[in-house]
């Protein structure tokens, strides 16, 4: 018999196979035999012909065979194949959207919104869930204020959409006193009131190509203060809420302390989660990595289904389920959709 090399196709007996022992697999957790694997097929195979499909799966990298058992288990490439090639995603029948979007409530702040969002998804799925908060050129700037605190930092206060409020320590490079922060906010206030934030850094990036001689005292004040509070790539603008960490504890395959550990070590520090989920900014729609697929130690064994949110075509940020990679992706994977087009309908509405 031939055996299956890496890059060739499966038949139609090996796809049937591999789809009904991942199924196996995400219901039990457990190690599927090839006696299992007949009774869950459903087809007039010997056991004998389903171990030589088996085998043939095992040796193209799409099952392993945990430690000493019997049975086998789907590797990452075997559930890369089977969401790409096998999946049948359920519908968003069973979703009621009007119940989630009372449960995501439109008319709070983008940040109770986000993190409403997290719990829901967290909720829904009995997974993790995460999302990234709005990116900061989102919004129309209402009214700006300044506090001088000590040591040449300042604390500015940014009104958005009317009631959302952004706080913000910078630094400057010089002292200013209350009496330069007022004159400062007002002039900043009356000049850009109304504007997003993308369109003020470009007035102030105008700004300080004009010619430095015909600029007064104020406005080079206001120029350098806005330039420091609105600069691109500030590091606290990156963030995210995460809900539902513990339910991964349930997972026996993530249940010890030593995994648990590294998981929520990364959890901890965020870095690797921003990063991934940076890597889906510029995607469409729905995107999932599976394992090792991550680039990071600490995900092995854990997927990431994800969607960007959005309002009136802009992407404003990623939100996501985060699991064990023997997740129900066909029942995950409709929920990230629907809760994502929801935020986004939510914000907008909030905008």
């Amino acid at each position: 018999m031939v055996r299956q090399t890496g890059d060739e196709p499966l038949s139609e007996r090996a796809q049937y196979l591999l789809r009904a022992l991942v199924h196996r697999h995400i219901r039990d957790g457990q190690p599927v035999g090839s006696r299992a694997l007949t009774r869950e097929a459903g087809l007039d195979l010997s056991a004998a012909s389903v171990r030589n499909v088996m085998a043939d799966l095992e040796e193209a990298g799409y099952i392993q065979a945990p430690h000493t058992s019997a049975g086998r288990i789907p590797t990452d490439r075997g559930y890369r194949f089977f969401v790409d090639s096998l999946l049948n995603v359920r519908s968003e029948q069973g979703l009621d959207p009007d119940a989630l979007r009372i449960r995501l409530d439109a008319g709070r702040d983008a940040g109770e919104l986000v993190d409403s969002a997290s719990n829901l998804l967290s909720g829904l799925t009995h997974l993790a869930g995460v999302v990234t908060l709005p990116k900061r050129d989102y919004g129309s700037i209402r009214h700006i204020e300044f506090l001088p605190l000590s040591e040449q930092r300042i604390l500015s206060i940014v009104v958005l959409n009317d009631h959302e409020v952004q706080n913000r320590v910078i630094e400057t490079d010089r002292n200013y006193s209350q009496s330069e922060l007022q004159q400062v906010s007002n002039y900043l206030s009356a000049e850009f009131a109304g504007k997003s934030v993308s369109d003020v850094r470009r007035g102030l990036l105008d700004a300080m190509q004009a010619d430095q001689q015909h600029m007064n005292v104020l406005m080079t004040s206001a120029i350098q203060v806005a330039n420091e509070l609105f600069r691109e790539g500030d590091a606290d603008s990156d963030d995210f809420v995460m809900a539902g960490e513990t339910n991964l504890m349930t997972f026996a395959e993530l249940s010890s302390v030593e995994k648990l550990k590294e998981l929520f070590e990364a959890f901890g520090r965020k870095r690797d989660i921003l990063h991934l989920l940076d890597r889906c900014l510029s995607a469409d729609g729905v995107q999932i990595f599976i394992g090792q697929e991550s680039g990071y130690k600490a995900f092995d064994g854990v997927s990431l289904v994800t969607s960007t949110y959005q309002t009136d075509d802009q992407v404003l940020g990623v939100l996501g389920v985060i699991g064990p990679t023997r997740m129900e992706y066909d029942r995950v994977i409709p929920i990230v959709d629907v809760t994502a087009r929801l935020l986004g309908h939510a914000l907008k509405s909030e905008h």
